[in-house]
């Protein structure tokens, strides 16, 4: 495994591997990695022949108020989660955008909810650094995580609408074993913070058990989900359609709830697939 620094490295290399003929397997990340990352490289890992992962901090994400400053970073660690789980490369750009980058990548409808609503601007910066990664990378698999069901929704969409040749797979979200929903941001938790966000997953289980025992309204199974939450402030708690992200008033199909909370200074979010039938 290497590590490469500039856009110009990471371009030679992929030129090299094209003339092979080789697959690229891509996951963009923004570093500090955990095991719910390296399940997203185990599952790009077999589908091709070279796998490149990026560790990049994108200023264009964060609002004005949020925690770019102190976003938790690691390199060396990354490296060696990576080399454990076969990486042949790891971008880590110094160089990423152009001092007078004049483009941004937007995509209507899917980011005007839920995590849209509460961090404007966000959306265009996620659509932004990862069409600028796949102009560099030129991978043909990428693998973006379902514990930012939003973001997947509107990745996929815009690979779509620009008729990019990348083929995009979702990996499952991954829980620590008291069901945490694993994120970089879970480092900034106290003790008692932990405690209190472990309400997020029971939150949702608990619309997901009342919808398995039947109940329909989604009201109702709102209601039961956010008895359960202990967060400090509540930005959405919804029951959506997960093609659209439409919010539905009756559950009449396979669903997604989705939350995202905060637990003192942190902000985190989770989501669990509803049971329709």
């Amino acid at each position: 495994m290497e590590t490469l620094t500039t856009v110009a490295a990471l371009r030679e290399r992929v030129r090299a591997w094209q003339t092979e003929g080789l697959r690229v397997g891509f996951v963009p990340t923004m570093g500090f990695l955990h095991a719910g990352h390296g399940s997203l490289m185990a599952l790009a890992r077999p589908r091709c022949d070279r796998l490149v992962v990026s560790i990049f901090v994108n200023p264009l994400q964060f609002g004005p108020n949020e925690d770019l400053s102190r976003y938790p970073r690691d390199l060396a660690g990354d490296e060696r989660l990576c080399a454990a789980e076969g990486v042949d490369v790891v971008f880590a750009p110094t160089d990423f955008y152009p001092p007078d980058r004049a483009t941004t990548v937007a995509v209507a409808g899917l980011t005007e909810g839920l995590c849209g609503a509460a961090r404007p601007g966000h959306f265009d910066g996620v659509t932004t650094v990862v069409a600028r990664l796949f102009g560099v990378v030129q991978p043909q698999l990428a693998v973006f995580g379902e514990k930012d069901f939003q973001q997947l929704a509107v990745i996929r969409r815009m690979t779509t609408d620009l008729g990019l040749p990348v083929e995009i797979v979702g990996g499952p979200l991954i829980r620590d074993p008291d069901g945490l929903a694993m994120s970089s941001r879970n480092t900034y938790l106290s003790a008692d913070e932990r405690s209190r966000a472990l309400s997020l997953s029971a939150a949702l289980r608990a619309v997901v058990n009342a919808a398995t025992a039947g109940e329909r309204d989604v009201d109702t199974l709102r209601a039961a989900g956010r008895a359960a939450l202990q967060v400090d402030r509540l930005d959405y708690f919804e029951i959506v359609d997960p093609g659209t992200l439409a919010p539905l008033a009756t559950l009449d199909r396979p669903a997604r709830v989705l939350v995202a909370g905060w637990i003192g200074r942190t902000r985190l979010i989770d989501n669990m697939a509803v049971p329709w039938i």
